[in-house]
């Protein structure tokens, strides 16, 4: 009789469904935050410097991670292509995660010291003259832009605030790789790419 009566109370269904996912759902999420290989970063893993942190912050402005993810799935056809599967201890200093769900290219959890930074600069000016069938777009801008680094010290202290272990001698350095203002924001996302994945890479 109860059954019945929630079968045709379309709004107390509703509710007593969400109740049930929100169950289900906390008792998945919430032991994750108490595992040790999901909370410890792995051997070797620093926060972001001065310069790859504004390079992921232009390839997050560009939408490059709308295309590519960085996430390699425990599947032998990824690690053959990719390298190693992503583990969570690589992930701990990342706000926000980087991971995504669509390929329209290769995945770049793993490209970090793949190619040379000439490669990149190329690759990055116009994709088809060392990708000839590439659909990617390029990002001519990326080599007139100039990276100021006014900002990266507010960037860490709002990083350490949710956890990324920034030193009060890397804030007040921030600035320092941009002092000459001839950094250029083709050299920050080159400095940012060419470090991804190298940790596990080099365990290989």
């Amino acid at each position: 009789m109860r059954h019945d009566f929630v079968e045709k109370n379309i709004g107390l269904m509703i509710v007593l469904t969400l109740v049930a996912m929100s169950f289900g759902g906390l008792a998945q999420v919430v032991p994750l935050f108490f595992l040790q290989s999901t909370t410890t970063p792995i051997e070797g893993l620093k926060p972001l410097p001065a310069l790859v942190l504004e390079g992921r912050d232009i390839y997050i402005r560009e939408g490059c991670h709308v295309c590519h993810t960085q996430m390699i799935r425990p599947f032998r056809s990824e690690t053959e292509r990719y390298g190693h599967y992503t583990v969570a201890g690589e992930q701990v200093y990342e706000h926000p995660f980087l991971w995504g769900s669509k390929r329209t290219g290769p995945d770049l959890a793993r490209v970090g010291a793949r190619y040379s930074d000439e490669w990149h600069r190329a690759h990055l000016y116009n994709p088809r003259d060392v990708v000839p069938l590439s659909n990617m777009p390029g990002f001519p801008w990326l080599f007139e832009n100039i990276v100021s680094g006014e900002d990266t010290a507010a960037k860490m202290t709002a990083l350490r605030i949710v956890g990324v272990p920034y030193a009060d001698t890397d804030i007040a350095n921030a600035a320092a790789p941009f002092a000459g203002g001839d950094v250029k924001e083709i050299d920050a996302l080159v400095a940012y790419l060419q470090q991804l994945g190298t940790l596990i890479k080099q365990k290989r």
